[in-house]
């Protein structure tokens, strides 16, 4: 028997991401996905950056990356194709031109970083900390456009190596953005969260080509890209499913996401975070439409808050409050 509804105002979407340094509270579960978001200047004509409960702006590695030959991104049946390969301005260009303006956006910033080895890791996070709104770091084990881009994700072993040494540097909150190109994503999540993630992002992009049989060569500059987008949302909820049911840290969940519906999806799976990427192409202004979505979705189920639905795939009508359960 269902409850009766909420008003959709009083429904509550924060999220709270437990870490060292002290609980890291958002206002809601939405953030852009690291490398659609840019650092943030680009958002600005369509909607304020702070709209986000948090922002995760592009890769940041030590030096300066130049990103794979062009074409660099194309359209595929329900997907995008892109192989940019963490193209960004260095460490250095970064403290000094980029992180003022995310600063000025106002909300907690969880910088994606990316490196060669350890070192370059190490290096990044320990030069950001203590910085105005930096409050912890996506580490980018997972990027398939790049020579280096898993060596440390494939590897349950190298991926707790470098959390494990990062760990030492900060007290912020440490997120271990996964990749789909393994077999077990739950061993990989177990993993993180035991050199002392304190959450995991997944998925990152999926291996994929796309050639000009007429020409005999790749429609990207490289043989290989990622793709992202509607194409791999089922994937990507099938392993946010696995990893939530391996791990009792925040996951975060990244994958074709462009409704309130999607991210409910998400949510009911056992995520606590989602992130949207491809769909900021798209629609940049969608972010206050999905909101209000969440909140009237969850209102007409009478669910007052958003940790109420959380983990109740396959047991819903047992666990959604107002559900009478079953006779044993």
């Amino acid at each position: 028997m269902k409850r009766e509804s909420v008003e959709s105002a009083s429904v509550e979407l924060s999220v709270r991401i437990p870490s060292p340094g002290g609980d890291l509270m958002l206002s809601h579960p939405v953030l852009p996905a690291s490398g659609t978001f840019g650092y943030g200047e680009e958002f600005e004509p369509f909607l304020p950056p702070g709209t986000f409960s948090a922002i995760v702006p592009k890769s940041i590695s030590v030096e300066s990356r130049p990103g794979n030959p062009p074409p660099r991104a194309i359209e595929t049946p329900s997907g995008l194709l892109n192989s940019i390969g963490l193209q960004n301005p260095g460490l250095d260009l970064f403290v000094s031109d980029y992180l003022p303006r995310l600063q000025r956006y106002g909300v907690p910033i969880l910088v994606n970083v990316v490196g060669k080895n350890i070192e370059d890791y190490c290096t990044v996070v320990e030069a950001l900390e203590g910085q105005e709104l930096i409050r912890g770091y996506e580490l980018n084990v997972s990027c398939p456009n790049v020579k280096e881009g898993l060596r440390f994700g494939l590897d349950p072993e190298a991926t707790a190596a470098l959390i494990s040494a990062v760990r030492e540097k900060t007290s912020g909150v440490l997120m271990a953005k996964l990749t789909p190109n393994v077999t077990d994503i739950a061993e990989h999540a177990v993993a993180a969260q035991s050199a002392g993630a304190d959450a995991i992002s997944l998925i990152n992009t999926v291996r994929a080509m796309s050639v000009d049989w007429r020409q005999g060569r790749s429609r990207i500059g490289t043989d290989t890209g990622g793709l992202s987008g509607p194409a791999i949302r089922p994937i990507a909820l099938r392993m946010a499913w696995e990893a939530c049911q391996a791990v009792d840290i925040p996951v975060c969940a990244i994958g074709g996401i462009s409704s309130a519906e999607h991210i409910l999806e998400f949510v009911s799976v056992g995520a606590s975070l989602v992130q949207v990427g491809t769909h900021l192409y798209r629609e940049p202004t969608c972010l206050p439409e999905i909101l209000r979505e969440l909140q009237e979705l969850l209102a007409k189920e009478g669910i007052c808050h958003l940790d109420e639905l959380r983990g109740t795939f396959g047991g819903l009508s047992d666990r959604l409050p107002g559900r009478s359960r079953p006779v044993p």
